[in-house]
């Protein structure tokens, strides 16, 4: 009798946490489909003196099948500032994940992310804090977010076709 309540509470423990975790995945749609984003970021490095650079950002990438995740494949940077034309991404793919809030506001993290201008931000590769906001399809980081010797000050990225996030 003993080991069947033992195996009664494990078992209900087990249900009520695998219930917690799902409970903090999210979901990205339309899975399993290229995209693009059109978008500004703002970085301070050493190139730049550490004052803020403004220039346009394509993203590119696809969604995972089962809307885990996005994977960021390439990216091209333009601008009026002559440094909009120095950065090269390293590392490709970083990785989207979207991990909790809803229904309309989500935090994530994009992994793998480093990127050289002039010299290497970082010698290896981060995890950046994003949020990402239903109502505006828009993509943005909360805070300023440390690559090394650089930061990402402002990120404002919108996909194309809109992502759906769902808790």
């Amino acid at each position: 009798m003993k080991s069947l309540k033992t195996l009664v509470c494990a078992t209900s423990f087990a249900l009520c946490f695998g219930a917690a975790s799902m409970a903090n995945a999210a979901t990205i749609a339309p899975a399993g489909t290229g995209f693009t984003t059109a978008g500004s970021i703002t970085v301070t490095s050493p190139a730049s003196l550490n004052l803020p650079v403004t220039c346009n950002i394509v993203f590119t990438g696809s969604v995972a099948g089962d809307g885990s995740s996005a994977s960021i494949t390439g990216a091209q940077v333009s601008g009026s500032n002559a440094l909009c034309g120095v950065p090269q991404l390293l590392g490709l793919p970083w990785t989207l994940n979207v991990a909790s809030g809803g229904p309309d506001a989500f935090n994530g993290t994009v992994s793998g992310v480093n990127f050289k201008i002039l010299n290497n931000c970082s010698a290896s590769p981060v995890t950046i804090n994003v949020g990402f906001k239903n109502s505006t399809n828009t993509l943005t980081v909360p805070s300023a977010q440390t690559v090394g010797s650089c930061k990402i000050t402002a990120l404002t990225a919108t996909p194309s076709p809109a992502f759906t996030v769902t808790p």
